[in-house]
């Protein structure tokens, strides 16, 4: 799987996992708190910081009744409508640079999820290195050919998407000159369980689109990603906010700042865990053979005396010959004398 380039980062699979760190509406419509995610974000040592490009007019109708009320009592969201939520958790578009320019100031990439066509053209405007197409929008075919038209690498979620219709997006992406994919297995529920995840479909789709494959995880923690990580994902996303407990508007499924320190340690740790197919010693290894089992005369033995298993042991240390010799030396002569503790070898034969 060949790597691509983000602005100035490689992501592919002998690398880093590229963790990004979704604001979405987690800022409250505060600038200052905004602020204050990016320092999170950055100290927690993510590589990308990513927002949400809409307007409450640019991804939803006025309509406060029927379909656009939130009456499912198992929603985050219940008893609000979808203009109303999106009025809150929108990110101001004036807040987008100085966002952006901090965001860079610390060492991480950031770009945005627009949705709509107004939306591309403004983070056009900003020169984003990247796009990330929302699970929700990986239907609308004209956002797809948009993005992919600025030639820019596209990050997509695959949630609630058939193989059909991700066949679709995929040639809509790539028909308009999209080069770098990433798609991102997702389960687009609110906390998600991990029971939903169903991991084993990164290789699957890897192998389906002949292109990297990440997660954007919606679940509690961080298991779910560092096991995402194991299976080949090269980007993991996570929403994160400041205080799980401070009512912002997608809170309850995000991450802490500690948890997502917390995020990028651990799923480190597993790519480095993945190595290559190896057996036998490696370099830390080998000075811990000397604490494997060997045969060792368990009692002093003098010339001529047979060799039993009460005077010949297997164990620890590893300077004596191999446990495998031993029934080769029972009923046999020593043939000088050897105190307890001496290493079998064949010159005692």
């Amino acid at each position: 799987m060949s790597e691509i380039k983000i602005a100035n980062r490689l992501v592919g699979p002998t690398q880093q996992p590229f963790i990004i760190a979704e604001m979405s509406g987690n800022h409250g419509q505060s600038l200052e708190k905004a602020m204050a995610l990016v320092d999170a974000a950055a100290a927690a040592g993510t590589h990308a910081l990513k927002l949400q490009t809409y307007t409450p007019d640019t991804i939803t109708l006025d309509v406060h009744e029927r379909e656009f009320f939130i009456a499912d009592k198992n929603s985050l969201w219940q008893g609000n409508s979808l203009y109303n939520l999106y009025k809150v958790a929108m990110t101001p578009w004036e807040w987008h640079k100085p966002i952006f320019d901090y965001a860079n100031s610390k060492g991480m990439l950031a770009f945005s999820s627009p949705f709509d066509l107004t939306a591309v053209d403004f983070l056009e405007s900003l020169n984003v290195p990247c796009y990330k197409i929302a699970s929700f929008e990986n239907s609308d075919h004209g956002l797809l050919a948009a993005v992919a038209k600025t030639g820019k690498p596209v990050i997509m979620s695959t949630g609630m998407a058939t193989q059909t219709e991700l066949a679709e997006s995929v040639e809509v992406l790539r028909d308009n000159g999209c080069k770098d994919l990433i798609l991102l297995k997702c389960t687009s529920n609110y906390p998600a369980r991990p029971v939903d995840a169903n991991l084993r479909t990164i290789p699957h789709l890897a192998q389906l689109f002949n292109c990297q494959v990440g997660l954007s995880d919606h679940t509690p923690g961080v298991g779910v990603s560092v096991a995402a990580v194991a299976l080949g994902a090269t980007v993991i996303e996570k929403h994160f906010v400041l205080d799980r407990n401070g009512g912002e508007v997608d809170a309850e499924f995000s991450l802490e700042p500690a948890e997502l320190k917390m995020l990028v340690e651990e799923t480190t740790r597993a790519h480095d865990a993945l190595g290559t197919v190896h057996y036998g010693c490696t370099e830390k290894e080998i000075a811990s053979r000397i604490h494997r089992r060997s045969l060792y005369i368990a009692k002093d033995m003098k010339a001529g005396d047979i060799f039993t298993l009460e005077n010949l042991r297997s164990v620890r240390p590893g300077l004596g010959l191999a446990p495998k010799f031993l029934p080769f030396f029972i009923g046999k002569k020593i043939n000088r004398n050897a105190d307890q503790g001496t290493p079998l070898s064949w010159e005692l034969l």
